[in-house]
């Protein structure tokens, strides 16, 4: 197992973002998430890229729509294949009501991202929970090690 190199496009010409932190968030989160593996199998451990991409909300829903049939905007939709879209409109938003920057908010979806990588999955309650309990601590760690 490699650990797989992390790519980050800001695709949102509306918001300014943080591009070299988050990166460096991803990349000293990515250990954590590693370790976190739910499965024997999950796709974080053969990829050899993830590629992040910052979007509107217009483009995540489009995605959204396409792929799993909600036309709303979301906060971060994760692809096996290594693909993480990140709504930086959402980012904004959810930021402002969680009393924290929009860079903050986008670390937190990316990390959530990587989790969904590792197997982790938020449609159950209590694995929901969970899942949130454990980004938070990766985050945490991740904006401490810098």
């Amino acid at each position: 197992m490699s650990t797989p190199k992390i790519q980050l496009f800001n695709h949102q010409r509306g918001h300014r973002v943080a591009k070299r932190w988050l990166e460096k968030i991803a990349i000293a989160a990515l250990p954590s998430c590693l370790a976190a593996a739910k499965s024997d199998h999950p796709p974080l451990l053969s990829l050899e890229e993830i590629e992040v991409s910052i979007v509107s909300d217009s483009k995540i829903s489009k995605v959204h729509a396409d792929f799993l049939g909600d036309d709303s905007p979301t906060d971060v939709i994760t692809f096996h294949h290594g693909e993480i879209l990140i709504s930086a409109d959402t980012a904004l938003r959810q930021g402002l009501d969680h009393h924290q920057s929009m860079d903050q908010e986008l670390a937190l979806y990316l990390v959530h991202g990587l989790l969904h990588l590792a197997g982790w999955e938020d449609e159950d309650p209590e694995e929901q929970a969970a899942m949130h309990r454990l980004q938070e601590k990766i985050l945490a760690s991740a904006i401490a090690s810098l």
